[in-house]
């Protein structure tokens, strides 16, 4: 009996102190274990949405927004998951017919229905955004403009959504939006990066937005807002040309070679032997240029092309006033604009124009693409029409026109050289997103950018390594102690020499 108290007591596993070791050892392997299964572990993922109806002046779009339900306000990036292009004009063409509006939305409507899940339906804030378009009608015939308004929130009322109103968007905030827009898609707030210009070319207005170090708003508040994104300032410039969106613009050109009221002009914007009969009345049908309808005009007028890129330039430019300026510096039509500086965006019809022209590569220089812009334009009307037979014709004639009042615009107009110009982009899309006002628009109204940055998490990456590293290391150390008993000894004995 005493040998096996001997026994055991000389035995190193029953020490107290290689049983307190082991309790150590256990529960820092199970605190190990916990950590790295609750760290690891996947959760499945839940979405919210949210939906912007852009009321454009020549059409209307529909954009679904989705992101990560558990982070509304922190760092889940919001994409878009599906557009949908209404069928039709835009809703300011309605304003004889208002109901028709409303009911040219229900087809997208529809699609958007399907695409959101059931069960976030109720929650779906659902915005309608009008531009341009709304703004003229609503200057021309404000009646009408109420009514075309009263039938689409009719429509979008009856949705599942959570319908959040229909309003004009501001020319400042049309501009403003975009810049959000781009630079959010861009990852360039969160970052604290250099910030990207938005140009943005509708059919009846055009904005440019930029941050300018030279800018604070003094000169010209009216072109200022202040933005404080993830704990950044920006003091952006913006500014929106009602009128000089691509088709209004065309519509003045057009309104500058009628002014005598003839039968037939030769417009050096279209192909030579393009011809078309136009009604005067339908041309000045728009208070872009309805002042200038001339009083002994006839029903109608003959448009004949003559396809001359260098004489389009001029006629181009006469819609601009380059001579009046009271600031230190302006764009055209006496609006302050401070010096140009970084990158820009253009997107929307500086896109589909510069794209349909194979002229997007900005690496291109500009004299070239103006060398490219004169052949284009001097190519007769019958081969243009052969090689593209699927565009309609409407849209076809005017890439002349389109192509040569883009590079006016950002030339004469803004002040682009042959230095910058290749600091523009043409864009369509940004990491799947479509550029443009829309998505800044939500992110504005649902207070998706944080002011301020994003919290730290409570394991951040670098806690959880330090965990993982600093546990295992004392394991290892608790089982060479564990193990000490078991070391061979150094012998004692007196060596033989």
């Amino acid at each position: 009996m005493s040998a096996q108290r001997e026994m055991k007591e000389k035995n190193p596993w029953h020490s107290p102190v290689t049983i307190i070791i082991s309790v150590i050892g256990v529960i820092a392997i199970v605190a190990l274990v916990t950590v790295a299964v609750l760290q690891n572990m996947p959760l499945p993922q839940k979405y919210k949405y949210g939906i912007v109806l852009d009321a454009g002046s020549s059409h209307t779009a529909l954009y679904i927004y989705e992101w990560p339900a558990e982070k509304d306000n922190n760092t889940g990036r919001v994409e878009q998951t599906h557009s949908c292009k209404v069928k039709g004009p835009g809703i300011s063409s309605y304003a004889s017919a208002p109901w028709k509006a409303g009911e040219s939305l229900s087809e997208c409507m529809q699609e958007a229905k399907q695409r959101v899940p059931g069960k976030r339906h109720h929650e779906t804030p659902l915005y309608l955004g009008a531009t341009a378009g709304m703004r003229l009608l609503k200057e021309e015939n404000s009646s009408a403009s109420d009514k075309v308004f009263q039938a689409v929130e009719k429509t979008l009322q009856k949705s599942p959504f959570s319908f959040q109103g229909a309003r004009i968007l501001s020319g400042q905030e049309e501009g403003a939006f975009g810049w959000v827009t781009v630079n959010y898609l861009d990852d360039r707030l969160k970052q604290g990066l250099e910030t990207t210009g938005a140009l943005d070319l509708g059919g009846a207005s055009t904005q440019i937005s930029f941050v300018s170090d030279n800018y604070d708003g003094s000169e010209s508040p009216s072109n200022a807002v202040t933005f404080r994104l993830y704990g950044n300032d920006y003091n952006l410039y913006t500014h929106s040309f009602l009128c000089y969106g691509k088709d209004q613009a065309l519509r003045m050109t057009l309104a500058r070679q009628t002014e005598s009221g003839p039968g037939k002009i030769f417009d050096p914007c279209f192909h030579p032997g393009y011809t078309e009969t136009k009604a005067y009345k339908v041309l000045y049908d728009s208070p872009c240029v309805s002042d200038r309808k001339p009083q002994e005009a006839p029903a109608n007028f003959t448009h004949t092309g003559k396809g001359n890129f260098s004489q389009c330039q001029e006629v181009v430019k006469s819609v601009f006033n380059f001579t009046y300026c009271k600031y230190s510096q302006c764009s055209f039509n006496g609006v302050f604009q401070p010096l140009l500086q970084g990158p820009y965006g253009a997107f929307s019809a500086y896109y589909f124009v510069m794209n349909f022209l194979n002229l997007t590569d900005t690496s291109i220089p500009l004299e070239e693409v103006k060398e490219k812009l004169t052949h284009y334009c001097a190519t007769p009307w019958d081969q243009i029409k052969k090689r593209h037979p699927d565009v309609k014709l409407k849209y076809l004639a005017e890439y002349c026109f389109s192509g040569t009042y883009i590079l006016t615009l950002l030339t004469e107009g803004y002040n682009f050289t042959s230095e910058t110009y290749s600091n523009i982009k043409f864009i369509k899309k940004i990491k799947g997103s479509d550029a443009g006002w829309t998505l800044g628009y939500m992110l504005n109204l649902t207070n998706m950018i944080p002011a301020e940055a994003p919290d730290s998490p409570p394991l951040p990456y670098a806690g959880y390594v330090s965990i993982v590293t600093v546990i295992p290391i004392l394991l290892v150390v608790l089982l060479i102690f564990c193990l000490r008993p078991f070391w061979p000894r150094c012998s004692k004995q007196p060596q033989i020499i």
